[in-house]
């Protein structure tokens, strides 16, 4: 039986290992950091991926003690048939692309041009298995060059010599056998460093907590055969957890996202989760003025049976508003265009324009659920009022949550999350204050708070099961929303509480005799305080300015 906690702890000690190897050559922190290490441990997870297979696909290599000497004197024509048989639960690798192969050209002296000729070797040769596109249909590739990133000359083979002895100390094997609560962890602990705000779009890395809550009340029963879409996917972790409670060989995954960075996080996400499939989907492009993802008929965006989303809140688009507020876009963005702000070009509220997007991607019993901030939920401007009116006008709003604060470490903007469905059998609404759940710890400089399991449980078992929980969680009907101006706060449809007691006349008689003598008491203080201090005035004289 795989040891859980042990392989965890053995593929972050890999993953550390490669960070001191590149703060040893001068990269640490550097911005190339990131891509040197998904890529070196992407390798590595591929290599180990195929010898995995190999052994499945070919009965003579299944017990094999030696098992990349054994295939490297297997005879061409039997190597290409066991290429075939493994198909694309691998990436194809030649002879010459194992670890075992570098490890033994180590002491060449051009030994980090093989290094890297073998990255883009199997980037070539798996460009149509593992690449993500842009929206011009160029394909981003699975490697690139890394020796480069050293800049003199006599410490980039010793650098590649660094990363493939280590790699070849390590193998993934015994962990194959490990779902989404392994690799999720994983691939967390991978990018935690990397995934920062920067760019036109702050990558905020959504918690796992609020992705499995998003995804337990989207999907509460059983399903197949879904198209699920983020279009602001980030590093993909809302998708990856949305997938995995539907089931990775049940759905399909579509994205779209500006960073490039954060598209080739999520390809690395996907292979990891067994998700290669979806691969071709992954777009790197601007979703709100390029949508890439279009029906069958090519005459409108495509749409989707589950959406989910984390979108950026505000930032500087006003190169675009002018093209997004033109009539080409006026039924995706139904309740207008954010104006720029005049001093703060960096605060305009573009995820109201996702929202928009998201609704207008939804089919017809398409569910979704979005992060935004707190403040949307109950805001009187006319954009967001007029979305909030036509979730409730059409019935499609189905649930809101309002998160503790600091749900994400990486900003102070209280979220909460909307849940859409276009399905609803009711016009009832259920609203959720968890602001008071969850432990306040600090995360480096920020303070964060985590929600524990019991938390998370009673968030997706209230809404599930549509509970009521004094000063928790409230029933709604859409008229009653639409009573209190669309407001999507449940604290405004709590009741004002009063409380009672039961007194006799002679109890009452004493409460009110001691009041006043409580009020007499006071009085008679005060009144001493007031010949005090007209005394310590006495002979003050004022003059007129």
């Amino acid at each position: 039986m795989t040891n859980h906690l042990e392989h965890t702890q053995k593929t972050k000690e890999l993953i550390d290992s490669l960070k001191t190897i590149c703060s040893n050559y001068g990269l640490g922190n550097a911005g190339s950091e990131y891509k040197i290490i998904t890529e070196v441990f992407l390798y590595k997870f591929l290599n180990d991926k195929f010898l995995y297979e190999a052994r499945k696909a070919n009965k003579d290599l299944k017990n094999s003690n030696q098992l990349e000497t054994d295939i490297q004197k297997m005879k061409d024509a039997n190597y290409q048939y066991m290429l075939a048989k493994i198909g694309t639960r691998a990436a194809k690798l030649k002879k010459t692309h194992f670890i075992s192969y570098l490890f033994n050209k180590q002491n060449d002296a051009h030994f980090a041009d093989i290094f890297d000729s073998t990255l883009i070797d199997i980037a070539e040769f798996n460009i149509n298995l593992f690449s993500v596109a842009t929206i011009g249909a160029e394909k981003i590739r699975l490697f690139d060059k890394l020796s480069p990133y050293i800049i003199e000359s006599s410490q980039k083979s010793p650098f590649c010599k660094a990363i493939i002895n280590k790699l070849v100390a390590f193998s993934f094997e015994p962990v194959f056998e490990e779902k989404y609560d392994f690799f999720s962890t994983i691939f967390e602990y991978l990018i935690k460093d990397y995934n920062k705000d920067s760019g036109k779009y702050a990558e905020y890395y959504t918690p796992p907590t609020v992705a499995k809550i998003m995804a337990k009340i989207l999907v509460p029963q059983p399903t197949q055969n879904q198209i699920l879409y983020d279009p602001a996917a980030g590093s993909g972790s809302l998708l990856l957890s949305l997938a995995h409670q539907i089931g990775e060989d049940k759905c399909t995954l579509y994205s779209q996202d500006i960073s490039q960075k954060s598209s080739e996080f999520l390809r690395l996400n996907l292979i990891l989760n067994n998700l290669v499939h979806s691969l071709h989907n992954v777009i790197k492009g601007n979703t709100l003025t390029n949508p890439f993802h279009v029906n069958d008929n090519k005459n409108d965006l495509k749409k989707f049976d589950y959406i989910v989303s984390n979108p950026p809140f505000k930032t500087d688009f006003s190169d675009d508003r002018e093209t997004l507020a033109s009539d080409n876009h006026r039924n995706r963005f139904f309740a207008g265009v954010p104006t720029v702000p005049a001093k703060e070009k960096d605060k305009m509220a573009i995820y109201q324009l996702f929202i928009q997007h998201i609704i207008y991607s939804l089919n017809n019993k398409g569910k979704a659920a979005v992060v935004v901030p707190t403040g949307f939920c109950t805001e009187k401007a006319a954009i967001a009022l007029a979305i909030r009116q036509k979730l409730v006008d059409n019935n499609w709003l189905h649930a809101v949550v309002q998160m503790p604060s600091n749900i994400f470490a990486t900003t102070g903007t209280n979220v909460s999350v909307l849940f859409m469905d276009k399905s609803k059998a009711t016009n009832q609404v259920i609203l959720v204050d968890a602001s008071k759940l969850g432990t306040k710890v600090k995360d480096g400089k920020n303070q964060k708070t985590l929600l524990s399991t019991d938390d998370e449980k009673q968030i997706i078992e209230t809404i599930n099961n549509k509970t009521f929980v004094v000063d928790f969680s409230i029933v709604v009907d859409t008229e009653t929303i639409k009573a209190k101006s669309y407001s999507f706060g449940a604290g405004q449809y709590f009741d004002t509480k009063i409380e009672y007691s039961n007194l006799s006349p002679d109890e009452f008689d004493k409460k009110m005799k001691d009041h006043q003598a409580n009020l007499e008491k006071y009085f008679a203080e005060g009144r001493e305080l007031e010949k005090e201090i007209l005394k310590n005035f006495k002979g003050v004289s004022y003059e007129k300015s």
